[in-house]
């Protein structure tokens, strides 16, 4: 069925259980998996003259490769765990969409996993989503686990305990 998942992660707890999900599929499908995490990319941001001083965006940029470290090893100790081949990969771009669905041409691969959030509002209008992007742009199938659990989902705490 599917060889190669791409699981885009932004650290969130609901990040976390789509990658959780996605190596369960991977694993049904005897696929291997790439985590990919997003970093922005200030230098595009600021333009050849560099509004910021060098020093606060190479500040900037080391405390983003450690968080993106951080998150992208909560990848491969899943898929480790679960005996599913696994590489990471960083890598820096002004629109996260763009950057997932070029990696997932790049390396070959024939699925998506990852979480939509629903937004609200303005918030809505101005950020939109990186899933509803991701999907709209990817000629390859687009799974979305949806931030917001149902109440009789099996994950769901219960309130009453």
């Amino acid at each position: 069925m599917f060889k190669h998942i791409l699981m885009p992660t932004d650290g969130t707890e609901h990040s976390e259980r789509a990658v959780a999900r996605g190596i369960e599929l991977a694993k049904l499908c005897g696929a291997k998996v790439t985590g990919i995490h997003v970093m922005q990319d200030y230098r595009m941001m600021l333009g050849p003259e560099g509004l910021v001083p060098s020093e606060l965006d190479e500040g900037m940029e080391a405390r983003d490769s450690e968080r993106a470290a951080s998150f992208l090893a909560f990848v491969q100790k899943t898929a480790d765990v679960a005996g599913v081949p696994c590489e990471t990969i960083m890598v820096k771009g002004m629109q996260p969409y763009d950057a997932i669905v070029d990696a997932a041409n790049d390396r070959g691969c024939d699925l998506i996993v990852m979480t939509s959030r629903h937004r609200k509002g303005l918030v809505s209008m101005l950020l939109g989503s990186e899933a509803s992007r991701v999907l709209h742009r990817a000629s390859i199938p687009v799974l979305t686990f949806r931030a917001l659990m149902s109440a009789d989902h099996p994950e769901k705490p219960n309130p009453r305990s």
